[in-house]
């Protein structure tokens, strides 16, 4: 009997590794898919501002890494993961260069794509901050908040190197998109532990509420300037 239940538990402990371990890579594919999004959204509007190529591949640097370091910073693993493999860093920087080439290539381009990449990048990174900040153990408002900070944190350091009022701040629907895909994730990591599930949809909310905001011209109540 004893033997079988050492069995079992031991069994029960290699699925749970094995499941930690593709719970893992798939946030790291989702989390470095966000940073190349916005990479490439933070040094296109760089190189659309007049930026030469090192202010471009600054700006793209920092906005594709800054939503994960501060995601990190506040939920307290150190050091950040942009900083403990060379993975994000490296893809950040290629992804600006990439797209300092591209426009320079082919000037013509619309600054009218950079909006929905934006909410690709935004949708991206409210999830991996939802679920990171949810695999922590932080209740359902945290992993919300946690969401919407990562999903933001890029967009303001691109505006201040640009010096630009933050997106967030001015763009109605912006950080509520965040806010709800966040919250989507978390709460659906807490109910049904079906982490690939719960960042589709988060994914989605996030996004859809995005895009039609741009569409429809959504916005929150606010004072007349």
């Amino acid at each position: 009997v004893t033997s079988g239940l050492v069995t079992e538990t031991a069994t029960a402990d290699s699925l749970n590794a094995k499941s930690a371990r593709v719970n893992q890579k798939l946030f790291d594919l989702v989390d470095i898919s966000a940073t190349v999004v916005f990479s490439i959204e933070g040094a296109a509007a760089a190189a659309f501002a007049g930026f030469d190529v090192l202010g471009v591949l600054v700006v793209g640097f920092a906005v594709g890494l800054g939503g994960g370091v501060i995601r990190d910073l506040l939920l307290g693993d150190l050091p950040p993961a942009a900083f403990r493999s060379p993975s994000r860093m490296i893809s950040a920087f290629v992804a600006a260069l990439a797209t300092f080439l591209a426009i320079l290539a082919i000037p013509e381009l619309s600054t009218e794509s950079l909006v929905y990449l934006d909410a690709v990048g935004l949708a991206l990174f409210a999830v991996t901050g939802a679920q990171k900040a949810s695999e922590h153990g932080c209740n359902l408002l945290v992993v919300t908040i946690m969401g919407a900070i990562t999903a933001t944190g890029g967009g303001v350091i691109r505006d201040v190197l640009l010096n630009r009022d933050p997106y967030v701040l001015t763009a109605s629907v912006y950080g509520t998109a965040a806010l709800a895909g966040a919250f989507a994730t978390g709460l659906l990591m807490n109910r049904t532990s079906k982490p690939v599930l719960a960042m589709w949809i988060g994914f989605t909310v996030t996004f859809a509420l995005r895009v039609l905001a741009l569409h429809f011209g959504w916005e929150l109540p606010h004072l007349a300037p």
